[in-house]
């Protein structure tokens, strides 16, 4: 939905199981007209589209697709932004670290991804002006970096190097498209724990190391640009995408994210609101295990739950999987926080917390000085979530956004 100055508001249609095109449609029927009913009856709903890759080879087909078009057109919908992490199956099976397969080394991840922007650049609607709004679409942080010998420098750039000339094959199709269509889309590279970027600093470590120079050299010579025009065509086609869970799991302050940004002139393509799970360990013996005790409740077989764990020093610990945080907890760990999806509108579990706070600063600096005009909530752990916090899937959707739009009203009166 549009939010005046603030751009757009959707959710993340990852919630929803299913890998086929008609899998995906019949979720999108059954649950779209009654959130748009209840949450925008008098304008355009949002969606943020995921699409495996078998369901985007059958979307783009021009039947499917006019199909969808006029869908969307009549129940007042729009796509304005697209998730392309996960290739292949995402609930219901054990998905783990090959989230991140085929990754950017692969021809597969390219070729996905491009088809991704051409569906993108068919169904961006148009504002109230007549122009095409920007589209994005989110992607994963190169690789993981525990496939490769990551502590040996060779092997760091080889990787950089051999995924970053991919990356780039995708920004001369964004070029191509908006020649063509006049759409303006980026590719919003998506840090994650243990993900080959996993930090802001490296996010800017890899853009002004590998992705401008080698794009500077390439896009002169491809587009007959000049030095400065490629740079510029580089920062609007690939944008950071703001994955508040993912950064909050890194103890990395919102204000220091935008600010190091914005320093390098880079720029963020969408926000992710999504929570992460966080717990410090008081100091008796008795209060710390029950801490690990109700860690011990999210640990469950199908994504991965990494920890960072804070020790009573300042050091950061990362564990790539919370049954190895769990197995390596002792009494130096001050504080944990774990990759796992939390509901948006749930601040305590418990001895338990969520990393809500964190999504109400980027709220708040997105409010005073707007870094995005797209917002996509991505809670996808339903499934997975303890009994206890099971809801009808329809109604967790409206409460996640309805909990978004209120603290949006508090800031913006």
């Amino acid at each position: 939905m549009k939010l005046n100055t603030l751009g757009h508001l959707g959710y993340c249609t990852n919630i929803h199981a299913g890998e086929t095109w008609p899998d995906h449609f019949e979720a999108l029927q059954q649950a779209v007209p009654e959130l748009k009913r209840r949450l925008s009856p008098d304008g355009p709903f949002g969606i943020g589209l995921r699409l495996s890759d078998v369901a985007s080879e059958e979307l783009e087909k021009p039947e499917n697709l006019v199909a969808f078009q006029h869908w969307l057109a009549d129940n007042d919908c729009y796509v304005f932004t697209m998730n392309g992490f996960p290739f292949g199956g995402f609930h219901h099976t054990v998905v783990k670290d090959q989230v991140h397969t085929p990754d950017w080394t692969t021809e597969a991840r390219v070729e996905y991804t491009k088809r991704l922007f051409r569906i993108l650049s068919v169904l961006l609607p148009v504002d109230e002006l007549g122009n095409a709004i920007q589209g994005g679409v989110s992607t994963s942080p190169l690789s993981y970096r525990h496939w490769f010998e990551w502590d040996q420098p060779a092997a760091r750039d080889y990787i950089f190097s051999q995924t970053t000339q991919n990356v780039l094959e995708v920004v001369a199709e964004l070029i191509k498209l908006r020649q063509q269509t006049d759409r303006l889309m980026h590719l919003d590279l998506e840090p994650e724990p243990d993900g080959v970027i996993e930090t802001s600093d490296e996010f800017i470590a890899w853009f002004t190391d590998y992705l401008l120079p080698m794009g500077i050299e390439q896009l002169t010579e491809q587009f007959g640009l000049t030095d400065e025009e490629a740079e510029a065509r580089i920062c609007e086609h690939v944008r950071l995408c703001y994955d508040v869970c993912h950064f909050a799991v890194g103890y990395e302050q919102p204000a220091d994210v935008l600010a190091k940004i914005k320093e390098y002139g880079l720029r963020v393509g969408k926000i992710q609101i999504s929570a992460a799970l966080k717990a410090q360990f008081p100091a008796d013996a008795e209060g710390r295990a029950a801490v690990r005790q109700a860690f011990e409740q999210f640990n469950e077989p199908t994504y991965l739950h990494q920890v960072v764990a804070r020790t009573q020093s300042g050091e950061l610990l990362r564990f790539k999987d919370l049954p190895e945080a769990l197995a390596a907890f002792d009494e130096t760990h001050a504080e944990w926080r774990a990759h796992f999806h939390v509901p948006l509108f749930v601040s305590d579990y418990g001895v338990l917390q969520s990393t809500q706070d964190d999504i109400g600063e980027v709220l708040r600096l997105l409010t005073d000085r707007p870094f995005t005009n797209q917002m996509e909530v991505e809670t996808y752990t339903w499934d997975v979530l303890p009994e206890a916090l099971k809801l009808d899937l329809v109604d967790s959707i409206e409460r996640e956004i309805r909990w978004v739009l209120s603290d949006l009203e508090v800031r913006v009166g």
